[in-house]
């Protein structure tokens, strides 16, 4: 394994793992970095976005910070780098949980469970189950699945990708305190500003990749490529957020359904713009969604191992070693010392003149006075200046 191929490796192992594996149950880093992120807000809220900002760099900046030292201490060794990156990777993925999820709500729906179904939409999105029907149920599923594809899976790969593990672990940070204190209402609205748009530019290239990626895999999920990009353009700003809009509506287009509408959140109700031009989502287009995910999160991790070895193959490259010179060192004539053109002359035999003087056995001073006069008094015997031989 070559030193540039230790983020990749990690990257593609890391993916593997949270494939795998999928989140623990309990102890997940994720888990106790939110919950050190809550005593801390617990100090500093107040109805500011100055204190908001400064409660976002006291818990982000420390995450990205230790991503970048330890990866420092890993050096250029590959195997520790590689180490490294893959456990990063698996702590800040969550495809698979996401794709488990959403799967057990689309069996419930299937099963005709509505109280299975709205016991685990929490688990996904944030928007109050209770008393939603089947359609609202199916619906606030896929646009979860859009979302989290890019926050749980497409984003975090790409910084991983450009800045590393502190690329890594730092944008898990940002997107985490963006889902406990960015969102609108009467307690964060000015103290979670600082975090809503620190995500919001976090997400910005992931969310169109994330979209553009829908569009490529659409027809390996039964759906079109073209409708998928002709909802994102037409449809894709109308989503009050400036990146799951897009998300959402490369799903929507791609799947052939309708998303958006009105979703209730702690009680308070909020209106969003129609994605696409279909019906409404059934369990069949949650498990499209689904299978939809799981594509874009296979190529996204491809990307960005491939992203990841060709950045890090643009480092430094070492100094080359002079070559010496092809042309044979003559060692000069005696005769050629008491010359006025004695210093000429050993120069143009290849060498400096303090060595070809040296190399007639003496030293530069002692073989001038060997000549029967000093340095300055031979050269200016010689018809030249001393400084200029």
């Amino acid at each position: 394994m070559s030193r540039r191929s230790g983020l990749a490796s990690g990257l593609l192992l890391g993916s593997a793992l949270d494939a795998l594996l999928a989140d623990p149950r309990r102890g997940h880093p994720v888990a106790a970095f939110g919950t050190a992120a809550a005593r801390a807000e617990g100090r500093l809220w107040a109805p500011s976005r100055a204190r908001g900002a400064l409660f976002t760099l006291a818990c982000a900046g420390p995450a990205a910070a230790g991503g970048w030292a330890t990866q420092r201490l890993a050096g250029r060794r590959a195997l520790p780098g590689a180490v490294l990156a893959a456990a990063a990777t698996w702590a800040v993925l969550g495809g698979a949980s996401l794709a488990a999820e959403a799967a057990g709500i689309s069996r419930a729906l299937a099963a005709g469970d509505l109280d299975d179904a709205r016991r685990r939409l929490p688990a996904l999105c944030g928007r109050d189950p209770a008393g939603l029907p089947a359609a609202e149920l199916a619906r606030a599923a896929v646009e979860s699945v859009a979302e989290n594809t890019c926050d749980a899976v497409v984003a975090p790969l790409l910084w991983g990708a450009v800045a590393g593990v502190g690329g890594l672990l730092g944008y898990r940070a940002v997107n985490t305190l963006d889902a406990m204190v960015g969102h609108r209402g009467m307690c964060y609205e000015r103290f979670g500003w600082a975090a809503a748009r620190l995500d919001d530019v976090a997400n910005l290239v992931p969310a169109r990749l994330t979209a553009l990626l829908a569009a490529a895999l659409a027809p390996a999920a039964g759906g079109s490529g073209r409708a998928a990009l002709r909802t994102v353009r037409r449809d894709g700003a109308a989503h009050p957020s400036p990146n799951a809009g897009r998300c959402e509506a490369a799903f929507a287009g791609a799947l052939g359904v309708s998303l958006g509408g009105t979703n209730v959140y702690q009680g308070r109700a909020e209106r969003r713009g129609t994605l696409g031009d279909g019906p409404p989502p059934g369990p069949a287009d949650l498990d499209r969604a689904i299978r939809l995910s799981r594509l874009i999160t296979a190529a996204a991790t491809v990307l960005a191992a491939a992203a990841a070895y060709l950045l890090s193959a643009r480092g430094p490259r070492p100094a080359r070693r002079a070559r010496p010179s092809a042309r044979p060192v003559r060692a000069p004539h005696p005769r050629e010392l008491g010359r006025a053109g004695g210093m000429r002359g050993i120069l143009g035999a290849g060498t400096t003149a303090r060595a070809g003087i040296l190399g007639a056995g003496t030293t530069a001073r002692a073989g001038i006075l060997g000549a029967g006069t000093t340095a300055r008094a031979g050269i200016l015997a010689a018809g030249t200046a001393a400084g200029n031989p």
